[in-house]
């Protein structure tokens, strides 16, 4: 298989993150883009054919709570929903 170039331009205080985090899978930094990268591409994908997405169990846990929040509206938010209903 051939290989492909892809280059890509960031301030250097991104490229410090990059590096650290692939410092500490013992990788190199591309290395680490290309991995984190393709997971990515390849969740988003697979989300986008099923119609569905995935979260963290965090997220799902935050997500839950809130579901769960009773809404507050906001005084204009209550003034539009009087518009609308024809009051």
């Amino acid at each position: 298989m051939k290989s492909a170039n892809l280059m890509l331009r960031m301030d250097q205080g991104s490229k410090k993150v990059l590096t650290r985090a692939a410092t500490l899978r013992g990788v190199t930094t591309s290395d680490y883009v290309r991995q984190v990268v393709l997971t990515q591409a390849r969740q988003e994908l697979q989300e986008a054919r099923t119609g569905t997405i995935s979260l963290s169990p965090e997220d799902q846990r935050q997500f839950w709570e809130a579901l769960q929040a009773p809404v507050r509206l906001t005084k204009r938010q209550r003034q539009l929903s009087k518009i609308m209903r024809g009051h």
